[in-house]
């Protein structure tokens, strides 16, 4: 029997609960839990942000989302602090679960809070690895619901949404971001947005 390394152990049982999602998203004719697919979706990101990124930042990244679809946006008050209180209570959740995983495939305990730190997006701006975390999570944002997004909130929160991700992103997240494509209203919002 071979063994797997605490990060291949780790990374799979997170995309095990991923893969319990019971929304679906369909990529190229194929059906796949909404949650796994996005977690993919945030690694992908982050080998384009980093080279060589360390194994903390990438389960940090792949957990970022962890079991969102258990407590949903609408068990919270509508509103700027109802959805705050439910990003902080999500991003709470994921972190505890990644770090347990983590402990269980034999990290130690440093390791498993450093990642549960990260996915709490402690030390924003400061630390690189939760600065990956954000910018995976808004690039994330902007290539796949920003679309959608925009045609159900009015003109003006639109483009404050927009400046306040754009000012959690870094450098580097910005340039990928402008290279994303886009319809020409959603870059048209893009635009204004950043001009303002």
């Amino acid at each position: 029997m071979t063994s797997t390394s605490p990060y291949d152990q780790t990374l799979a049982a997170l995309d095990a609960l991923h893969a319990e999602d019971p929304r679906r998203v369909t990529v190229d004719g194929e059906s796949l839990p909404m949650e796994l697919w996005h977690a993919g979706r945030m690694s992908a990101w982050l080998e384009r942000l980093d080279a060589s990124p360390d194994e903390l930042v990438r389960l940090a990244v792949r957990g970022q989302h962890l079991q969102r679809w258990q407590v949903p946006r609408s068990d919270y008050p509508e509103g700027r602090v109802g959805y705050l209180t439910w990003r902080r209570d999500q991003g709470k959740r994921a972190g505890e679960t990644t770090a347990a995983l983590m402990r269980e495939a034999g990290y130690p305990e440093e390791a498993a809070e450093q990642v549960a730190r990260m996915i709490r997006k402690q030390g924003l701006g400061r630390e690189a690895g939760t600065q990956a975390v954000e910018d995976c999570a808004c690039l994330v944002f902007l290539e796949n619901y920003f679309a959608d997004f925009s045609k159900q909130i009015d003109h003006d929160h639109l483009i404050r949404i927009v400046q306040m991700t754009w000012k959690k992103m870094s450098p580097q997240a910005h340039a990928l971001a402008l290279g994303l494509p886009m319809t020409a209203e959603a870059r048209a919002l893009v635009e204004e947005a950043l001009a303002g």
